[in-house]
């Protein structure tokens, strides 16, 4: 899961405004704290789906005590959203993998005690392991090269 810190503002005459400080032009609204971060929630998968359609990496977070040191969010209310990377590729595709049988029984057993699926599993496994690697270089031949960011 990433944390991406929000704050809160609410004006006199209007809904509670939500503003994302990692993702700029990301923000939200809701008539009241729990309906403004369940669309906060919202616009963050959308915006980072967006930057993800288009090739661009994906802001990690900042603290919230980083934040709080802009004017800009002087009185607001903080608060976390969790989004989760691998739901954020939403257009699932369906694989044929072949793995040692015992792997696939630990697999199966990780997944069912953290209440996830054998294949959301294993995309969480590959977005951190992609995460955790430096950027690579590939050369294409008569087209140049190009770096892939985790």
């Amino acid at each position: 899961m990433i944390n991406y810190p929000v704050v809160i503002h609410k004006d006199r005459d209007s809904d509670y405004g939500v503003t994302v400080p990692d993702l700029p032009g990301c923000f939200s609204a809701g008539r009241n704290v729990d309906e403004a971060l369940a669309m906060a929630q919202e616009a963050i998968e959308l915006h980072l789906e967006g930057l993800i359609d288009e090739g661009q990496p994906v802001p990690r977070p900042r603290t919230i005590e980083d934040h709080k040191r802009n004017r800009e969010y002087r009185g607001g209310i903080w608060a976390l959203v969790s989004v989760s990377p691998p739901a954020l590729r939403a257009r699932a595709r369906r694989i044929n993998i072949s793995l040692p049988q015992r792997v696939l029984r630990a697999i199966d057993r990780f997944a069912k005690a953290e209440n996830e699926t054998r294949s959301g599993l294993l995309a969480k496994a590959a977005a951190d392991y992609i995460r955790n690697q430096p950027p690579l270089t590939i050369k294409r031949r008569g087209k140049g090269t190009f770096r892939i960011q985790p």
